[in-house]
């Protein structure tokens, strides 16, 4: 299982360069991956919306509203919610580059869904849940989940299905692929920005989904933990 992989300290000099192998999540401590993580999406919205201003100036289609858009900005900082989620969803800090995984997936098979200001905060929030509940033995429910990402249950309830249905249930994140983005993501700790974060990375780190079967077991997996009760 990849969760004991990451756990038990692969490739250690990359979780250390992250500040992955800490044990006090709980604690508000900043880890780096946080910082890192927001710098990238920081850059990747403010480009989405330097091209969204050219697209409207040109009169063209706008890209498409979905549920993870919001009305306006939350004035949150990415990095500010991120700390919020780190500081009370007590999940794994792998969680996080997992969570990144999932939109960089989403992202490549949804183009017309870019990451913007009006949507991050809701991609951020489902995905680190939906990360969880795939990496962590132990994870909060969806209503307190809601409270930690400013929404309401019935919004987040929504708001992971969407998710999970745009990947196609496609959760699965191998140790080779975890280590992928973890090397994307000190690259960006190394040069500060000096690559494209943007550059789609299904194909050096081989995200095909997998299996059939594989998609299955996920599918079935995802539908028990889905459930809107209790941990």
């Amino acid at each position: 299982m990849i969760r004991e992989a990451i756990h038990g300290g692969l490739r250690s000099d990359l979780y250390r360069t992250l500040d992955l192998n800490g044990t006090d999540s709980g604690l508000c401590e900043r880890q780096r991956v946080l910082s890192v993580l927001s710098s990238l999406l920081e850059r990747v919205v403010a480009r989405n919306e330097r091209q969204a201003s050219t697209v409207n100036n040109r009169s063209l289609s706008p890209p498409k509203l979905t549920v993870f858009h919001g009305l306006r900005a939350p004035t949150i900082s990415i990095e500010k919610y991120l700390e919020r989620i780190f500081k009370y969803a007590n999940c794994s800090p792998s969680c996080f580059v997992v969570a990144y995984a999932y939109i960089d997936r989403l992202t490549q098979q949804q183009p017309g869904i870019p990451i913007t200001s009006l949507n991050v905060h809701r991609l951020l929030i489902t995905s680190v849940m939906v990360a969880a509940k795939f990496l962590d033995d132990a994870y909060y429910n969806n209503a307190y989940y809601a409270k930690v990402g400013g929404v309401t249950t019935l919004e987040m309830n929504r708001l992971e299905l969407e998710f999970l249905f745009r990947l196609d249930f496609r959760l699965q994140v191998t140790v080779s692929v975890f280590d992928s983005y973890c090397s994307h993501l000190t690259r960006e700790v190394a040069y500060e920005g000096t690559f494209q974060p943007e550059r789609a990375l299904q194909y050096q780190c081989g995200l095909d989904g997998g299996s059939a079967q594989g998609k299955v077991e996920t599918q079935q997996r995802m539908v028990v933990r889905c459930s809107y009760g209790g941990l």
